[in-house]
């Protein structure tokens, strides 16, 4: 493993964040193999645990716990549950629903690991006397001559997670340890590898979409905790074309559930292009209406030292979406990232990761896009600083409803 290259000659103690799955387990099982001083610990995320999960939807469920502890016996290592669920509550599930209420699309995936399994967990294991903290992501972290570590993709490019690990700093890396990262196998590869270990975890289905919403039914979720609010959905023209039942269940670029009454001009299908929270509205139109030109980014954080001066970079802006090529420039603490060719479907609260070569330099989060105007639009860079205006007149109050709801959580 090279993300730590003097492992042979120290022993670490080594904390391995065990979630019930394969991955971790295969990871934590690497770790010990190495020689290395290892703990599992299964962070218990949900104050109310289901016992078994949906297929492969949800987590941090009770039949999960009892993997990770099968698991750990197998490998022969210590293994503890930890609660973090009030922790995750606060930081991830209220996080979620108020960036919503915003009109922005959060990645709680990107949120849970820059707040539990590197601030939480890490903070813990530190204080507990770890070197390091290990996890099943596929990335990597490569240590320069200095001793400073770098984050990169994964050695399998299909398999990479580090677009959600952008948001971890430079202290973070520094007790970060990911064993899957540098190794080109496949996902059945580390499955039989698992069974060669004695790993029943072999076959067990990966957990999708969102761990706290483990019926995927993201509206129904938000439904729930926002309540209903009957809004209109309105043309670029601002013509009503239908009604909805609330603006926190759209996302920028969606195309399907938009249940529009009127049908377009042409024919075509409409898509999403923006959202207000202050006037519960929806704005649909074209999809050409959605190619973004530029954007502006804020909370930079940087897996390293920050870029200087504008340079050119390639940009990831989805969990498993291509690179693009940007030029992108640190401006007063905020991210200017311009794109060679629009780019479509850009949402606020969305991370921007960006990458030199394989090198993750860092994560920020998208606040406002220009768009291509068309001409029966106002012009994007209009359109989207009117709407952050909007939320800043209102994010407070927004923001306060929204965590009001979600002191009622159930995960």
């Amino acid at each position: 493993m090279n993300d730590f290259p003097d492992a042979d000659r120290k022993k670490l103690r080594v904390l391995a964040a065990m979630s019930g799955g394969v991955d971790s387990a295969v990871a934590a099982a690497r770790a010990a193999e190495a020689g290395h001083d290892v703990t599992g610990v299964h962070l218990a995320l949900s104050a109310n645990p289901q016992s078994f999960r949906t297929g492969a939807r949800g987590c941090c469920t009770v039949e999960d716990s009892r993997d990770a502890r099968r698991a750990a016996d197998v490998i022969g290592i210590p293994f503890y549950v930890w609660d973090l669920a009030e922790r995750f509550r606060e930081d991830v599930v209220e996080d979620f629903v108020a960036e919503y209420a915003a009109g922005r699309t959060p990645n709680p995936c990107l949120r849970c690991n820059e707040k539990i399994k590197f601030a939480a967990l890490l903070d813990k294991a530190l204080a507990l006397g770890f070197d390091a903290v290990c996890t099943g992501h596929y990335a990597t972290v490569l240590v320069k001559d200095d001793g400073t570590r770098e984050l990169h993709r994964a050695s399998d490019a299909a398999k990479d997670q580090s677009y959600v690990l952008g948001v971890l700093d430079e202290r973070q890396l520094a007790h970060a340890m990911f064993p899957l990262g540098d190794t080109l196998t496949t996902k059945d590869e580390i499955r039989a590898e698992a069974e060669r270990r004695g790993l029943a975890v072999a076959r067990k289905p990966d957990s999708h979409d969102i761990c706290f919403i483990a019926d995927g039914d993201t509206q129904g979720f938000l439904a729930k905790r926002l309540g209903a609010a009957e809004g209109a959905i309105v043309d670029e023209d601002g013509a009503r074309v239908g009604t909805h039942t609330g603006a926190y269940g759209f996302t920028i670029g969606q195309r399907k559930g938009l249940r529009i009454g009127v049908p377009a001009d042409d024919g075509k299908p409409r898509y999403v292009l923006d959202i207000s929270p202050v006037d519960n509205t929806v704005t649909v139109g074209p999809v050409d209406a959605l190619d973004v030109t530029s954007l502006t980014a804020i909370k930079p954080r940087w897996c390293g030292t920050p870029p200087t001066g504008p340079a050119a970079y390639t940009a990831q802006l989805r969990a498993h979406g291509e690179d693009v090529p940007v030029t992108a420039e640190l401006v007063d603490g905020e991210l200017r990232v311009g794109f060679g060719a629009p780019v479509r479907g850009i949402a606020p609260g969305q991370a921007v990761v960006l990458y030199d070569g394989t090198r993750v330099v860092g994560s920020a989060t998208i606040a406002t896009t220009d768009r291509a105007g068309s001409t029966a639009d106002r012009t994007a860079a209009d359109r989207t600083d009117s709407h952050a205006g909007r939320i800043a007149a209102v994010n407070a109050d927004q923001a306060a409803g929204a965590r009001a709801g979600a002191d009622n959580v159930t995960v």
